[in-house]
C-alpha cells in the first residue's frame, strides 16, 4: 500500500520525518530515494528527532555510516551515494545494522537495492517546482 504526503516547507518535511521516527520500531529499515536537494537530510533529521536524538545529524557522505545511540533505539544512518560496490557495505557490517535492534535509514538506497532486507519501507522524495520551491511529494510504500 502506497501513502503519498505533500509538504510545503522544510519544516513540514522535518515534521513528517519526526512522525516516522516516533512510530519506528526495532529492526525497521527505511530506503530513502530522491534527487540531490530534495530534502533527504531534512527528512532524516526529523526521523532522528522522532527517535529522541538531540545531537546534530548530517549525511555521512564520506563515511557512509553514522551511528547514533542517544535515542530510544539505535539509529543507523547510511548515505551510500559514494559507494563503489556492495563489498564496501559488507566491510562496514551493514547486516548487523539491517538485521539488528535499531532503526536504519539508507539515503540513495536504489544503489544497494540488491542487499536491502526482504521487509523495508521505501520512501521517495521528489519536488515539483511548478507547485512551489519548497513543495515536496513523499511516497511511502512497504515492501515485503
Amino acid at each position: 500500500m502506497e501513502q503519498i504526503i505533500e509538504t510545503h516547507s522544510a519544516e513540514e518535511t522535518f515534521a513528517f520525518g519526526k512522525k516516522i521516527g516516533e512510530s519506528a520500531g526495532p529492526g525497521q529499515v527505511y530506503a530513502l530515494t530522491g534527487d540531490l536537494g530534495v530534502g533527504k537530510t531534512v527528512f532524516t533529521q526529523g526521523v532522528a528527532a522522532g527517535l529522541g536524538i538531540t545531537e546534530a545529524v548530517n549525511s555521512p557522505t564520506f563515511t557512509i555510516l553514522q551511528i547514533y545511540e542517544s535515542g530510544r533505539l539505535p539509529f543507523y544512518h547510511f548515505d551510500v551515494y559514494r559507494i563503489g560496490d556492495i563489498e564496501e557495505m559488507e566491510e562496514i557490517g551493514y547486516e548487523d545494522c539491517f538485521y539488528g535492534e535499531g532503526v536504519c535509514l539508507v539515503e540513495w538506497a536504489g544503489l544497494i537495492e540488491e542487499i536491502l532486507p526482504e521487509n523495508y519501507i521505501r520512501i521517495e522524495i521528489s519536488k515539483d517546482l511548478a507547485s512551489g520551491f519548497d513543495y515536496r511529494t513523499i511516497k511511502m510504500e512497504r515492501r515485503e
